[in-house]
């Protein structure tokens, strides 16, 4: 079989004028740790790009790739769930939320499984109605400590992982884990849909969602608020993070061999 065509969706810099960087032009960028920990596993990556030239659509990705990853990055708008940010600092990046929702719709139309990372496993939850805390400790204020600037990626917490979920099966039944911590915001209110398969547990905040299945023919969309691909091979007492990949791979392979591709 030939590799499985994986979208990945862009994190975005709008450029500065002032500094050196490619002469301040604005950037599109994928993180090379998740392109590393899709390459590992036997994907061949694309970066999709947003602010997309006239006539192109979301669609056309869709069709020609198999299957869609969303990167963390920049905070979710609130104006995309209906809410007007508390902060400046928490206003987020709207124009990428309708980029991605774009991307999501279009895959989920096709069939073509979505995995989401921290912001992406958040605008999963958006995209289909549900809602975000702009800031899990103005909002919990006795809540761990979800994101440690210093610490970043070596902040870490227990998770609990839902009994009979997806999360537990593919993990061989497992209830609790680790997961490292880098997000400042979380889901509030589940989108109508979705199933919660893990949770925080220091504080209840949820870790890990995904897409009502009644068969594994109906559309995969799942989302983890950790960074699997941060995660340098099986670390103790942590989740493993090439069986969370595998479990993609296998949904997208499986709609291949559905529509009888090699």
């Amino acid at each position: 079989m030939l590799p499985v065509k994986i979208g990945v969706s862009s994190c975005y810099w709008a450029g500065d004028p002032s500094k050196m960087l490619f002469n301040g032009r604005p950037l599109f960028f994928l993180e090379k740790s998740m392109s590393d920990f899709l390459f590992r596993n036997g994907c061949l990556v694309l970066m999709i790009p947003f602010l997309h030239p006239k006539g192109v659509k979301s669609t056309a990705f869709a069709k020609e790739l198999d299957g869609l990853v969303l990167q963390g990055g920049v905070d979710v708008s609130p104006e995309s769930y209906g809410e007007k940010p508390i902060k400046k600092e928490w206003e987020g990046d709207y124009q990428r939320d309708l980029y991605e929702s774009d991307l999501v719709k279009a895959f989920v139309g096709e069939n073509k499984p979505v995995l989401g990372i921290c912001r992406g496993m958040q605008l999963l939850n958006v995209c289909f109605g549900g809602s975000r805390y702009q800031d899990i400790n103005h909002f919990k204020p006795d809540a761990f400590v979800h994101r440690d600037a210093q610490l970043y990626e070596r902040n870490q917490h227990d998770l609990e992982i839902t009994s009979g979920s997806r999360l537990s099966k593919v993990y061989g039944g497992l209830l609790k884990a680790k997961v490292n911590s880098v997000h400042h915001q979380a889901v509030k209110d589940l989108a109508m849909g979705f199933t919660i398969d893990a949770k925080s547990s220091d504080d209840g905040i949820i870790e890990a969602i995904g897409m009502q299945q009644k068969s594994p023919d109906d559309p995969y969309c799942y989302g983890v608020q950790w960074y699997p691909e941060f995660q340098a091979g099986s670390l103790e007492g942590f989740l493993d993070p090439d069986v969370l990949l595998r479990d993609y791979i296998d949904a997208v392979k499986h709609r291949h061999h559905k529509k009888g591709m090699p």
